[in-house]
Formats: structure tokens, sequence, C-alpha cells
């Protein structure tokens, strides 16, 4: 398994959120996620000005596999997507935590990420194969 940044949050379905500062949070998913999926072929993003809630889809990656709801870890406004994964959706699968974010919530309420997981628990998670 891959090493997980110290700086992220995570939700039990595999998406990470990165604190950016100014309340804005990036959003993407897993290495562990993009490692079931297999190859993506196909990312639908939200629409800059897209509210979002937490919990609730915010967008799709598609793989040879399966196609996967993306959830939003905050809820928000989006302000930026990648759209360069419309071209190159599997930058997701070559850099999950990098290159391969997949949006930008400026977010609501701030206390939401004291709900989501330590990169120690997400492993913890990841380990006991709880997918």
């Amino acid at each position: 398994m891959s090493d997980i940044p110290g700086d992220l949050k995570f939700l039990k379905s595999h998406e990470w959120a990165r604190v950016e500062g100014n309340g804005r949070v990036t959003v993407g998913i897993s290495d562990h996620a993009q490692g079931l999926l297999g190859d993506l072929v196909y990312v639908e993003l939200p629409n800059v000005g897209d509210a979002v809630e937490a919990g609730t889809a915010a967008a799709v990656v598609e793989s040879v596999k399966a196609a996967s709801d993306v959830y939003s870890p905050v809820s928000g406004t989006v302000v930026e997507v990648n759209s360069a994964l419309g071209d190159k959706p599997e930058t997701i699968n070559e850099d999950a935590y990098g290159e391969g974010w997949l949006f930008v919530v400026e977010s609501t309420d701030p206390d939401q990420l004291a709900e989501l997981l330590s990169p120690d628990d997400y492993a913890g998670l990841v380990e006991d194969g709880d997918d």
C-alpha cells in the first residue's frame, strides 16, 4: 500500500480532504480507491458554483470495471475543478494525492472536518479490508 499523506482527512468511502486555508478544501479519491477501481477512463466533475453537501455524491469516476460516486467530505460551494482530468482521467491512477485531485470546496461548516478519519484511522480501515 502506498504512503498516506499525513496532512489529509478521509471519509470511510475513500475520499480525501486537504485543508488549504481560507475555508477551502481540496477533494480527491484515495490511492487505495483508485487501485480498487483500476484504470480510470472517465471523470464527471461538479460545476464551479455547485452547492455540495457533506456525505453526498458530488462527482463520478468511471473505470473499465465500474463507475463510482465521489462524495464530498464537507458542505459548501465548488470553487474549482480539475478540468485536466477530462482529457486525462488516468492522472488519478498515477497521482491520487497530487495532480489527481478532483475539486475544491469552499466549506460552509469547517467543523465537519473534525468528523473525518485521520490518516492513521484510514490506514487501519484499509488494512482491515472494510471497503
